[in-house]
């Protein structure tokens, strides 16, 4: 098979092709293998497309497309369903910022609870005390669907839903401001489907796993697990994803106008902050149609870059980040990456890096400078310049922003 020039195809006996967008940045052997894995199910429809941020995950490998037709792997989707990005261009400019941008930071960290700490008689800050109004209005419109699925897996009533939506979480969610080339302020921000999310993921995928060990289906990795479809259980996963990747976008629109909300209390001149927007799921399954077929396509760490659609493609917390438009690219099924992605894990950046590598990699971010985020380090993930050389053939460049304030949980 002729290799073509922007990508890389790779083959193994057994397995479908897998087409790689990697060229100038790592790809870990452990990784690869993964891919190999998830190739070799019977349902992978066409071949697997794999974005130049792929690195090690559960199951299945973070970077990667996932097409299937006739089935789906809970576990390829993961437990975040619906993490994405949001980004809003506001009609401020970098000399409108005050300059104490930490008075910035620590109206957001008031404004969005953020974060996670095990109850010990008082509030998670992770999670409202009290939603306020503007979470009800919006957990109103979640909660009809919420009862169809609780009716049938009244577990998931008990998990943290309501007051989790307009929340941020922890780990590589964030919340940022940022200027973009020509010194006009972007608002941004990372976060999926919270606790209700990471239930309905842990549920569904031990189910298909009890389902493969009813009916002696063997697996390269049991988190490739799958649902066959018209089987009920395809069915309620399908309805229950659904379901949390929709949280999850309103989760972000939710948090968003808290954000606008916060930066009004420290900017006193009057501002538009919906120029230009951009809410896209990275962590999610939808029907799509593909080389005339209509399949279900996993993005498990990979965002829809259809011809001229617009995404986002941030870089680690010291890095620039990128608002993209999609080239449309049929054999990457409309893809692009979800970030710079990761060169090593949080506990070997945590052993390899310290507060003062921290310090000195975001000398220009009024962010957290502890022993709390040292796991992500700029250092820790591939060089962003790389990964978007590596898909120049998937996306195009809108804007490059750089943060200037960033929120961590």
């Amino acid at each position: 098979m002729n290799q073509p020039i922007d990508h890389e195809i790779i083959g193994a006996e057994h397995a479908a092709p897998i087409r790689m967008w990697t060229q100038g940045v790592p790809v870990e052997e452990d990784a690869r293998q993964q891919l190999i894995d998830t190739a070799k199910m019977p349902f992978i429809f066409k071949h697997l497309a794999v974005m130049p941020d792929v690195h090690l995950g559960k199951g299945s490998t973070i970077g990667s497309v996932i097409p299937t037709k006739g089935a789906i792997i809970p576990a390829s989707v993961g437990v975040d369903i619906g993490c994405g990005m949001m980004a809003v261009r506001t009609t401020l400019t970098a000399n409108d910022l005050p300059d104490k941008l930490r008075d910035l930071r620590a109206a957001i960290e008031r404004t969005v609870p953020h974060g996670f700490e095990p109850k010990r008689g008082g509030r998670d800050p992770g999670s409202w005390g009290e939603p306020p109004e503007l979470v009800d209005r919006m957990w109103a419109t979640l909660l009809p669907g919420f009862e169809q699925i609780t009716a049938k897996y009244p577990v998931l009533a008990r998990t943290n839903n309501r007051h989790h939506l307009g929340t941020l979480g922890t780990g590589n969610h964030f919340i940022e401001i940022c200027l973009d080339e020509e010194d006009r302020v972007w608002f941004m921000l990372h976060s999926g489907s919270r606790g209700v999310g990471n239930a309905i993921g842990r549920l569904f995928i031990e189910m298909a796993q009890k389902d493969m060990e009813r009916y002696f289906i063997h697996l390269p990795n049991r988190d490739l697990a799958y649902f066959p479809e018209g089987s009920a259980h395809f069915d309620d996963y399908i309805e229950a994803v659904g379901w949390a990747q929709d949280f999850a976008r309103k989760n972000r629109d939710v948090m968003m106008a808290n954000l606008i909300a916060a930066v009004r209390t420290v900017i006193a001149k009057p501002f538009a902050a919906d120029v230009e927007a951009v809410n896209c799921h990275h962590n999610y399954v939808a029907r799509e149609t593909h080389f005339g077929k209509e399949i279900l396509v996993t993005r498990k760490g990979a965002v829809s870059a259809r011809k001229g659609e617009l995404g986002i493609i941030p870089g680690s917390m010291g890095a620039k980040s990128y608002i993209v438009r999609g080239l449309g690219n049929e054999d990457a099924f409309c893809s692009c990456s979800h970030g710079a992605g990761r060169v090593m894990s949080r506990s070997e950046a945590k052993r390899r890096f310290t507060v003062e590598d921290q310090e000195r990699a975001t000398a220009h971010v009024e962010c957290r400078k502890d022993a709390g985020v040292v796991d992500e380090i700029p250092m820790a993930y591939k060089d962003i310049d790389a990964v978007m050389h590596a898909q120049r053939t998937l996306v195009e460049i809108a804007h490059t922003l750089r943060q200037v304030v960033c929120v961590k949980g």
